[in-house]
């Protein structure tokens, strides 16, 4: 309905007044125009009736200024103090009180409007109608008000939900929450199931499950087809059901559906069609679905983007370690949660003719570009290393190497030459976390000489030597399984060597303890190697 059908829309109007014969007529003009009444002959008797009277209250009141309980003035008063009745219209009449300043306390004290008896009914229809045009166009615009500034909640919802659920959740409920009502949604995840969400009302339980692969296209096709855009249109009940028969919506059917790009599958927003009471709501509607639609298709955008980046960052990792006679190793690779950025950690292990060499190492950043830097690191090292060169020469090549092909970019990276009699441990550490170093007597410890950081253009100091007697283990890690934002580093170290010096021997059992135990709902990639020397 327009705005001006709903300002001409029949109304309910409470009369109050004393005089029955007064009540009367002005009971059988409303009527007569189409109005309904409730007509209560004292002040008290009126204000009962606001109060048992179900919602939706009266639309309008006509209050007779003289009354026997109280002034037609205290009833304004109190109608206006009531949160639930102080959009109520007031219109006050009186025989006696007439002059201006009756009318400029009637004014000041609620009144809408003020009219002296004896009234032509043309004038009282007249000012009711007025007087409902006023109300109903600031009740619009107060809901207008309200709806846009959920539809703003609404929108930044949709946008910062992390994964898809939370965007269903998000948008299905920004429905319900912006047009006050239940709420229906049928969305293409960017995994490629459809699935179909339902929430009772605003900010209660959204139910999701699956649905029929082609019922976006099916529910486009009744207004939008295969364009681009946004386009909202009513289907009749029995329709909708036949689309979707365990949907709990009733009545008429409101649907909004949007697509961003050809060939991307539609958002499909769905509220009765009772809950738009006009061509805003209906473009609410629609500004809703558009956002869910560019929402989501940033969602999949990053979806794939993500699952691009890790098959590339998994691709540059070595598939199988080197087999050594007398040397035990195991690692664990763990990404970084489904929503958290493209990392470049890496390890690596590779036999050359000085021994097995050992590596681990972190692109610093988050991105793409940190994944394919670290695939040229790696690269660089595994030649460097087969050349013979050793640690703090291979480290000097690689910031050489980073400063010509990636300046700006930092790398820290640990390196752990093994000499072939398995007794000595050349560590050269370029800023990374320290390794730990379990010794069979006197258990584990944290060698802390390193260097700078590669990409620096700093020189690089040569390796400690270690003796690593039978039984000794190496532990190396990348900063996603030790550190903790609110924790400082020296007390995550702290916790890690404890774990490590209670947990067991075999160096499988010991990454499943460690991952568990540190590795859960991390945002950054981890990285573990481990060597046993026998």
């Amino acid at each position: 309905m327009t705005g001006n059908a709903q300002d001409l829309a029949p109304a309910t109007v409470l009369v109050i007044d004393d005089n029955e014969t007064n009540r009367y007529v002005l009971t059988s003009w409303l009527r007569r125009a189409g109005h309904t009444v409730i007509a209560a002959a004292t002040g008290e008797e009126g204000l009962a009736r606001l109060n048992t009277v179900p919602d939706p209250l009266p639309d309008l009141a006509i209050v007779d200024v003289r009354l026997p309980d109280m002034s037609g003035f205290e009833v304004s008063e109190r109608l206006k103090s009531d949160p639930r009745t102080a959009h109520l219209p007031i219109i006050q009449i009186s025989a006696a009180a007439i002059s201006p300043a009756d009318h400029a306390e009637g004014l000041r004290r609620g009144a809408d409007a003020y009219l002296d008896q004896p009234i032509d009914p043309g004038e009282l229809l007249a000012t009711v109608t007025a007087t409902l045009r006023y109300a109903r166009a600031r009740q619009r615009a107060e809901r207008l008000a309200q709806r846009l500034i959920a539809l703003n909640s609404a929108t930044l919802d949709v946008y910062s939900a992390v994964g898809f659920h939370s965007f269903a959740t998000a948008a299905t409920d920004g429905a319900a929450t912006v047009l006050a009502d239940s709420a229906s949604a049928v969305f293409l995840s960017p995994h490629g199931q459809t699935v179909h969400s339902m929430i009772d009302g605003p900010r209660a339980p959204v139910r999701i499950h699956p649905v029929s692969a082609g019922l976006p296209d099916q529910l486009a096709a009744r207004c939008l087809n295969q364009e681009t855009g946004v386009a909202i249109t009513r289907l009749p009940h029995s329709h909708w059901q036949a689309l979707l028969p365990t949907d709990h919506l009733s009545g008429d059917v409101a649907l909004a559906v949007a697509r961003t790009r050809r060939g991307r599958p539609p958002v499909c927003l769905a509220v009765p069609a009772t809950a738009l009471h006009g061509a805003d709501d209906e473009q609410l509607l629609q500004q809703l679905a558009n956002t869910s639609a560019l929402a989501l298709e940033a969602l999949r955008t990053y979806n794939e983007e993500h699952a691009l980046g890790l098959a590339l960052q998994r691709s540059f990792l070595p598939k199988q370690l080197p087999t050594v006679p007398g040397i035990e190793l195991a690692f664990r690779y763990l990404p970084a949660s489904e929503h958290a950025e493209i990392g470049g950690d890496f390890y690596e292990a590779v036999q050359t003719v000085n021994g097995l060499l050992i590596a681990i190492g972190d692109v610093v950043g988050h991105s793409l570009i940190a994944a394919t830097v670290m695939g040229e690191v790696r690269h660089a090292l595994r030649a460097y290393a087969i050349e013979g060169h050793p640690p703090h020469h291979i480290l000097q090549r690689l910031e050489t190497l980073l400063g010509q092909s990636q300046p700006g970019l930092t790398v820290t990276l640990c390196l752990v030459l093994v000499t072939p009699d398995h007794r000595r441990l050349h560590i050269a550490n370029a800023g990374h976390i320290p390794p730990l170093v379990i010794d069979p007597q006197d258990g584990p410890r944290f060698h802390h000489p390193h260097g700078p950081l590669l990409g620096l253009g700093l020189p690089h100091p040569p390796p400690t030597v270690l003796r690593a007697p039978p039984g000794t283990r190496l532990l190396m890690v990348t900063d996603g399984l030790i550190e903790v934002r609110t924790t400082h580093l020296d007390s995550s170290l702290a916790e890690f060597r404890e774990a490590v010096a209670d947990g067991p021997d075999d160096l499988e059992a010991m990454c499943d303890l460690l991952l568990a135990r540190f590795g859960q709902n991390k945002d950054d990639d981890i990285a573990l190697i481990t060597a046993l020397f026998t």
